[in-house]
């Protein structure tokens, strides 16, 4: 059973989202709510749910800001956003915080199921998917010489077919022993980091607006756009071509 805070500004929405949902059939039950982020840092602090549904646009303090407030405390709850705004930032903003999940209001009760039971399922098995900036600082920080010259190599060679065996054997290591110091330095998997970064670059260009999405695919090295839009969907939940569609008010580029 998960334990939930729900913080919303709107009190009518934060009523129904409160009574109407049938938390316990999705395995959840709501320990606290709250208008606005400042409200739910001390009935978080106080609760400790292990799920925080949040709206994005509040007054006083918004989901944005409760986001880096409570990993600033250090606090492990999974954020799942929930807003009106079906706006690109707005989920560029949710991938860099590395929330949970990004739901669109208004929100379906089966669309809240599917995003608490993908929680469960991490949690079961967790993911080794920390943003690329996060492994980024961390590793360079470090003293070895291989993991940075990985990392340096995925943002030189990222548009390029790189793996980690032949990285392995340009450095004289084994792909073991690489492996290992990878994952102990930045928490994830030489493919893992590989694939993040081609993501972020992948989204600056949709931002841009002047690439078609199947050149944003090959520019970035995913090669062809099914693999781009499995990548992509697992961050983001979505597809390349909705975003794109989005950016350029419904134009549909294919």
């Amino acid at each position: 059973m998960l334990d939930l805070v729900i913080v919303e500004d709107e009190e009518i929405i934060r009523r129904g989202l409160v009574c109407t949902i049938d938390w316990l059939k999705l395995g959840a039950r709501v320990v606290g709510e709250a208008g606005n982020g400042r409200e739910a840092l001390s009935v978080i602090r106080e609760k400790r749910p292990q799920v925080v549904l949040t709206d994005i646009k509040m007054p006083v303090m918004d989901g944005f800001a409760l986001t880096e407030a409570l990993k600033a405390e250090g606090n492990k709850a999974k954020i799942i956003y929930l807003t009106s705004y079906a706006d690109f930032s707005y989920a560029q903003q949710a991938l860099r915080l590395e929330v949970s999940d990004y739901l669109l209001k208004p929100v379906s009760e089966e669309d809240l199921g599917k995003a608490l039971a993908k929680l469960e399922a991490r949690e079961e098995a967790p993911q080794e998917e920390p943003s690329w900036d996060k492994g980024l600082r961390e590793a360079y920080h470090t003293g070895n010489p291989y993991v940075k010259s990985v990392l340096k190599r995925i943002e030189s060679g990222y548009q390029k077919r790189l793996s980690g065996e032949a990285l392995a054997d340009e450095l004289g290591v084994s792909f073991s022993y690489l492996s290992r110091k990878l994952k102990e330095e930045t928490g994830q998997t030489f493919g893992s980091l590989l694939a993040q970064y081609r993501l972020q670059k992948a989204i600056e260009m949709l931002q841009a607006g002047t690439w078609k999405v199947y050149e944003i695919a090959e520019e970035t090295g995913f090669g062809d756009y099914k693999n781009f839009a499995q990548v992509f969907k697992k961050y983001l939940h979505t597809t390349p071509k909705a975003f794109m569609q989005e950016i350029t008010g419904g134009l549909k580029l294919e």
